[in-house]
């Protein structure tokens, strides 16, 4: 259970060049955050957990989000390195649970990415349907679905893995824009939708009871993943200590708002159970009687989520960047390309694996697996800076999480909480993802571990 220095990972940070800015950070977070779960995941957790209730949903998986996101300002301003949970568990737990970490990361943000790229086609689809252009179910939906590959979700994650390796500063002008036009089709959608909000939609408000609320805020909480994207990026940020945990904590808050509107006017139009589509929006303004508007709200959604598949890419390819400057996968995929000073055959890596599981794969089994991840890190990462403190009382600690250990703790507790929340099926290829993670573990990364 060796445990790695943190001088060295904080030396290797520092020779990296330095593009994001406040608002650039925020805007990634609130780019990756709102989503699949605003555009997508809404309406089938409404459909399918929770009802109009949904709304508590989203509450509690932002409370939970706060409380981890306190955890990960302390950790990422203390430590600025790329790498997020691996990083942290490496130097607190030792390098199995590094390994695990890591490889959990990886494959939490491969399904996160694919799910929205799944996503993303309904939009498309829904689009080009009002128009007049059918596109082929068979190449529109998975084999889990009646089809045969969702090739749209294949090529557009293919075209972003491209983009990210000609470099940082020209992707982020890019997200940035992306990201806006996001927030202007939300808005544009609950002030349309508003206007026809029935009361009598929202009853029952707890369809499902108190116990499909928990299990909705198990299912939309890897929608809040995006804030751990923004640790990933610590090597690139600016001012580090002062901007990671402002832009952690304001993208949550913009996000968590505007999750809760959105739910509101979206069963309020239309009644719950009718909204087990991806393309949730568009189809809640067609019901209503606005084609026009609903073409608008998918085409800026088209564009939109393109920003959550961007920032995801970008950040489990940091993840594997981080894997192999420790020896657990081959030392190629931490070099950086000469001219763009990006991890390129770590983002190909990661787009074309990506792209496999956004043409084959399920979407809610892809989201309920990465929920599973993801509740898993953030455990650790609350388990973090308890130990943290204890091994390295004199760290420089820029931000730290107050009233000592209450809020890391409570943090944990709500990780356990919603994890038991979850399926067993999501159990099942959670615990199949380790398996193939331990293979690797043994025949490789265990010979090869550098200190």
């Amino acid at each position: 259970m060796r445990r790695k220095s943190i001088e060295d990972l904080i030396n290797v940070s520092k020779n990296k060049p330095k593009t994001l800015g406040l608002f650039d950070l925020t805007i990634m977070g609130v780019g990756a955050i709102i989503g699949t779960g605003i555009l997508v995941l809404t309406g089938i957790v409404a459909a399918t957990d929770a009802g109009p209730g949904v709304i508590f949903s989203f509450l509690i998986a932002a409370l939970a989000s706060a409380l981890i996101g306190l955890c990960y300002s302390e950790l990422t301003t203390a430590i600025p390195s790329s790498g997020s949970a691996y990083v942290y568990s490496w130097i607190t737990m030792g390098e199995q649970i590094a390994f695990f970490s890591g490889w959990t990361l990886l494959g939490v943000y491969i399904t996160t990415t694919a799910t929205v790229a799944t996503g993303w086609t309904g939009y498309v689809a829904s689009f080009l349907r009002e128009v007049g252009i059918n596109l082929p179910k068979d190449l529109i939906l998975s084999p889990f679905n009646g089809g045969l590959v969702n090739l749209p979700a294949v090529i557009i994650v293919l075209l972003i893995t491209l983009l990210l390796t000609r470099g940082m500063s020209e992707s982020k002008v890019v997200n940035d824009v992306l990201v806006l036009v996001k927030i202007g089709i939300i808005i544009l959608f609950v002030v349309v939708g508003s206007f026809h909000i029935k009361t009598t939609n929202w009853k029952p408000f707890l369809p499902f009871g108190v116990k499909g609320i928990f299990t909705g805020a198990s299912t939309v909480f890897f929608s809040f993943l995006g804030f751990d994207a923004l640790a990933t990026s610590a090597e690139d940020c600016k001012k580090v200590q002062k901007n990671l945990p402002i832009a952690i904590i304001s993208s949550l808050a913009i996000s968590t708002l505007l999750y809760i509107i959105v739910s509101l006017v979206m069963t309020g139009d239309v009644k719950y159970n009718l909204l087990n589509v991806p393309e949730a929006m568009s189809f809640v303004l067609i019901t209503v009687d606005h084609p026009i508007v609903a073409e608008i709200v998918s085409l800026g959604a088209i564009l939109g989520i393109l920003a959550v598949i961007l920032a995801f890419i970008y950040a489990s390819s940091n993840i594997a960047m981080a894997m192999s400057r420790g020896g657990f996968i081959p030392s190629s995929f931490s070099k950086l390309n000469k001219n763009t000073q990006t991890p390129n055959k770590s983002l190909w890596m990661i787009g074309i694996i990506t792209s496999i599981c956004s043409g084959l794969l399920d979407i809610k089994k892809l989201a309920t697996f990465a929920n599973v991840g993801s509740l898993c890190i953030f455990l650790l990462i609350s388990v973090s800076v308890v130990l943290l403190r204890k091994q390295h009382p004199d760290l420089k600690r820029p931000f730290k999480v107050p009233f000592g250990i209450v809020l890391p703790v409570l943090s944990a507790s709500v990780c356990v909480l919603l994890l038991f929340n979850l399926p067993i099926t999501a159990w099942m290829n959670y615990l199949g993802w380790l398996a193939i993670g331990l293979l690797l573990y043994i025949t490789y990364s265990k010979s090869h571990v550098i200190y």
